[in-house]
């Protein structure tokens, strides 16, 4: 149950009580439950999506869910996003890449990948049909939690030395392998035909960009984990906002 709770705080801004103390050993084996916290996200934020519909039309409406799905992890992955952007748009070698990431300034690269993931989201749940705003709402972060475990089992650690991501244990296949069902039946539930669509694009867009990692840097990092949540989280959006087929 403390590697339940390491995932939620490592993954969300929830503060737990002190009797539950989560050390390097939940820590390591808190990537199980990655899906389940995409899970609860999900919901929370699927349940101010209904609030928010009453009160707005869609296009602030949709800004704020954006706002709220940012807030609930603190800007933890969108942060991973900008250094990601900034070293691998920098066209350097990959010991500068992984120095330029490191840096905690953000550059224009980051500054220009945060601003069109930002606007790509906003536009394109704007752009939902109703009927499949919730389950698209629910979707985003259980693919974007989904995207860690699919990321960080498909790669090695590129770092020489330990950082903190690599207080993790490598997901193995059981776990990738229950993480991946979680989010198709979740997609199944939610979204039938749309949502396979869209967690398959998720899916593939994740070992798409996980090649891409290992080619420039030879295999993942903190930053680009987050930017794989960040890019998998804009999929299903992006399915259900061109889906012209009834549900």
């Amino acid at each position: 149950m403390r590697s339940f709770f390491a995932a939620i705080q490592f993954l969300t801004i929830c503060p737990f009580p002190s009797r539950f103390p989560c050390g390097e050993k939940e820590l390591r084996q808190s990537v199980l439950f990655f899906p389940v916290v995409g899970l609860l996200l999900g919901g929370v934020i699927a349940v101010l999506a209904v609030g928010l519909g009453w009160i707005f039309p869609p296009l602030p409406a949709s800004a704020l869910i954006v706002i709220a799905m940012l807030a609930v992890s603190g800007g933890f992955h969108m942060d991973g996003l900008a250094d990601t952007a900034d070293g691998f748009l920098s066209s350097r070698p990959k010991e500068r890449i992984l120095e330029i990431m490191r840096d905690s300034r953000t550059g224009p690269m980051g500054v220009i990948g945060v601003a069109c993931t930002v606007v790509l989201k906003v536009a394109a749940l704007a752009s939902v049909p109703n009927v499949l705003l919730l389950g698209t709402v629910f979707l985003m972060p259980l693919a974007g939690r989904c995207a860690l475990v699919l990321a960080s089992a498909v790669l090695p650690y590129a770092r020489p030395q330990g950082g903190l991501v690599s207080a993790f244990s490598k997901p193995r296949w059981p776990t990738l392998s229950l993480a991946l069902l979680v989010l198709f039946a979740a997609s199944w539930l939610g979204l039938r035909a749309a949502g396979l669509t869209a967690s398959g694009l998720s899916v593939l867009t994740t070992l798409a960009f996980s090649l891409y990692c290992n080619r420039r840097i030879g295999g993942f990092t903190g930053d680009t984990l987050g930017a794989a949540c960040e890019i998998a989280e804009v999929m299903p959006a992006l399915v259900a906002a061109a889906w012209r087929w009834p549900q």
